[in-house]
């Protein structure tokens, strides 16, 4: 009942809101807070986009779950209801399955290897894969690496992972990937999530640093193990509808709009980590640096089945030979 009056009262919102004049609006919404580096990437688009276009296109952002969940969001566009949305790779391998590829842990050698993936023929691949459920993705911006934090105990290894219930998104292989450390995986959705870990639902969770932080689950969890487990970027994505409607020059100046985005996001996710790390560990949270070799050991079994498809495995590869 809760998941259908969502889509009935986004559908109000967003219709009562046609287009109007010679001026297109798009509609953009995402489940993040106004504080994080995505939604402020995202307003420095609608910025750029109305200056690019000369005022012919805008967009119009619902920030912090105000329309939905990620995946309610996803289903607003494929109805064409929503014109885009913010979601994590790991939620778009239900739609794009090639996706999943990202949510392998310890694929990449660092920061930097990962963005030479992600901005070049192999990322702009896997944007395109999810046209046949009507996305089409735009662009990745930086969610760093995910890592493991705690409430009652620290993960100083694998081990420590044994019999605590690990919050993880709708994603199948970062179910895999906990289970295989040791814990025990549970989906639970980003917005329920505090409420969880203080009922004990969860005994932790993964995620990168700013989303520890401007979460405030650190009011809660007091142990941040640094494994650095996967890097699983976010992507912006459009509605094949909208993304059709356009003529070349709209697409010209959504992607021009979308390019500068990105360039800007990355630079504030860079300082926002800092900050957050700084914070928390004001907040009297446990800062902990692990082997990660221990880690990278226990999970290779999630490559296994992967690589028995021949695709993926050849998708592996190339990631790895990408210079």
């Amino acid at each position: 009942m809760r998941h259908l009056i969502i889509l009935i009262s986004a559908l109000l919102v967003l219709t009562s809101c046609n287009r109007l004049s010679d001026t297109r609006t798009i509609k953009l919404a995402h489940g993040l807070d106004v504080n994080h580096s995505v939604h402020k990437a995202m307003v420095k688009m609608g910025e750029d986009l109305a200056e690019i276009s000369g005022g012919k296109m805008k967009i119009e952002i619902y920030p912090s779950q105000q329309l939905g969940t990620e995946r309610e969001c996803i289903e607003l566009l494929q109805i064409g209801s929503l014109d885009m949305t913010k979601v994590s790779v790991g939620v778009m391998e239900n739609f794009a399955p090639r996706m999943k590829i990202f949510g392998l842990p310890f694929l990449f050698k660092g920061r930097e290897h990962s963005f030479r993936v992600l901005d070049g023929p192999i990322g702009q691949e896997l944007l395109d894969e999810g046209t046949m459920y009507w996305i089409k993705g735009l662009a990745y911006y930086d969610a760093g690496s995910r890592s493991f934090y705690t409430k009652d105990k620290p993960v100083n290894s694998p081990e420590d992972l044994k019999g605590l219930k690990i919050r993880v998104m709708e994603s199948v292989t970062a179910m895999d990937m906990v289970n295989s450390l040791g814990g025990s995986a549970t989906p639970i959705s980003w917005g329920e999530l505090y409420t969880s870990l203080q009922q004990g639902v969860v005994d932790g969770a993964e995620n990168n640093p700013p989303s520890f932080y401007l979460s405030r689950h650190y009011e809660v969890c007091k142990y941040y193990s640094l494994d650095e487990h996967t890097v699983l970027p976010d992507v912006l994505i459009i509605g094949t509808h909208i993304w059709n409607d356009l003529s070349e020059e709209e697409k010209k100046w959504m992607k021009e709009a979308v390019d500068k985005s990105v360039v800007y996001q990355r630079k504030l996710w860079a300082d926002a980590e800092k900050e957050a790390l700084d914070e928390v560990q004001k907040a009297g949270v446990e800062i902990i640096h692990p082997d990660k070799s221990l880690f990278a050991d226990k999970v290779k079994s999630v490559y296994i089945d992967v690589k028995q498809d021949k695709d993926m495995n050849n998708l592996i590869e190339r990631i790895r030979n990408t210079k």
